[in-house]
């Protein structure tokens, strides 16, 4: 159980958030607005929020202060699949569910790096499984057969006012999956699930009044449905309320109560509210400071495959902040995140690398993967040093590397 930190005597100053120098391979904390923004709200987001990804906006080399608060989680857009085999995408934000779970009302190394780096889905997303429910409406919805599944919810909403099927209906109407997208639909829907017991369905509204979609954005609002849903065990609305108690826009600013629903989320392995947690418990925001139990939860976050609490996690193993030190570990930890599509990532394990601190020396490698990052935009000139004195041979060898990795992002 955290303990909430005891009230300021006086006005508090974040500290500076320094990074470390191991030889001159600089590994410190990750910039600004680098807290669970991996999700993406389908629609309007709190004005003023951070940048949607992290990865999307290079950050400096050396160490930044503290992060932004970050994004809710969210409502993820994904294609029709209309393949039998295909599976829905699964967001914000934590990691969460990003769209409500219809069927759940209690509770809510590569060769290459990845595609769309820093995109990681959310965990949680909808995922009923259509043998335990003994109906074809949640196997049509998993397998992209939209107007089937709206066929057959419909059929079991008008016959038992079952609260799944009527969050499902809620769910079509809302994203226009099999029927033509109808907010007015999908609020009603939604409200008709909540009445009869549907977290899922709260949660959604929640997250409708949040953004504005389908009723007057109404963030007071929005807080008492995921309020009204994490009291009932769901993991993401209660992520989503810490968020907006860690923001303090139109409910009142208590970093002490944000941690206390993110600690019920990270309870129900929601890896946004881990690593947020962890984050908070670093810096002793709102909480009394427990660098070891940060490193706890962020290496939770990390193993469940939160790309940024990898980063964060390598950084600390490095560093022997907070977890015993350890390079190699370190190593491992940011070439996954590297393999991810994180440019910080990227960037780190390119320096090591180029020493050998946690790896077997490569400067070869550790300019193609300087390319890489160099490329969307985070530079490193004591890597470009390591490149320019690099034999040409090894060079245009890193650059083929690095080439053939960008094709295949491509």
């Amino acid at each position: 159980m955290i303990r909430p930190r005891p009230p300021a005597q006086g006005p508090q100053t974040p500290a500076a958030m320094t990074g470390r120098r191991a030889g001159w391979v600089t590994i410190g904390r990750l910039p600004a607005g680098t807290l669970p923004a991996r999700l993406l709200l389908a629609g309007a987001l709190l004005a003023g929020s951070i940048p949607a990804a992290q990865a999307q906006t290079p950050p400096p080399a050396t160490p930044a202060p503290s992060p932004a608060a970050p994004k809710p989680v969210a409502k993820p857009d994904p294609k029709p699949q209309p393949k039998p085999e295909a599976k829905p995408e699964a967001k914000p934000a934590a990691k969460p569910a990003a769209k409500p779970n219809p069927k759940d009302d209690t509770k809510g190394d590569a060769k290459a790096p990845a595609t769309k780096p820093g995109a990681k889905p959310a965990p949680a997303a909808p995922t009923a499984n259509p043998a335990e429910a003994g109906d074809t409406a949640y196997g049509a919805y998993q397998r992209g057969y939209y107007l089937t599944a709206f066929n057959e919810a419909l059929k079991r909403a008008r016959a038992t006012s079952d609260p799944a099927a009527m969050t499902l209906l809620g769910e079509l109407y809302f994203s226009g999956y099999g029927v033509p997208l109808d907010r007015a639909k999908a609020l009603e829907w939604y409200q008709k699930a909540a009445a009869a017991g549907s977290t899922s369905a709260v949660f959604a509204l929640g997250l409708m009044s949040l953004a504005g979609q389908g009723v007057k954005a109404d963030e007071v609002a929005a807080a008492k449905r995921f309020r009204e849903a994490a009291e009932k065990g769901h993991g993401a609305a209660a992520y989503n309320l810490g968020l907006l108690y860690l923001q303090g826009r139109k409910i009142p600013k208590e970093p002490s109560e944000a941690a206390r629903w993110f600690e019920i989320a990270a309870a129900q392995d929601v890896e946004d509210a881990q690593y947020a947690l962890a984050v908070l418990l670093k810096e002793g925001n709102g909480v009394e400071r427990d660098v070891a139990a940060a490193g706890r939860l962020m290496g939770t976050a990390a193993r469940l495959g939160h790309i940024t609490a990898q980063v964060e996690f390598a950084i600390m193993q490095f560093n022997g902040t907070g977890v015993p030190k350890d390079e190699a570990a370190a190593a491992v930890m940011f070439r996954k995140a590297a393999l991810g599509g994180n440019v910080i990532a990227q960037n780190r394990y390119a320096r090591l690398l180029a020493v050998g601190r946690g790896v077997p020396q490569d400067k070869a490698m550790a300019v193609a993967w300087h390319l890489l990052a160099k490329k969307r935009g985070l530079g490193d000139p004591m890597l470009d040093d390591v490149m320019a004195k690099l034999p040409e041979a090894d060079r245009k060898k890193a650059e083929a590397q690095a080439e053939r990795w960008e094709r295949g992002r491509a």
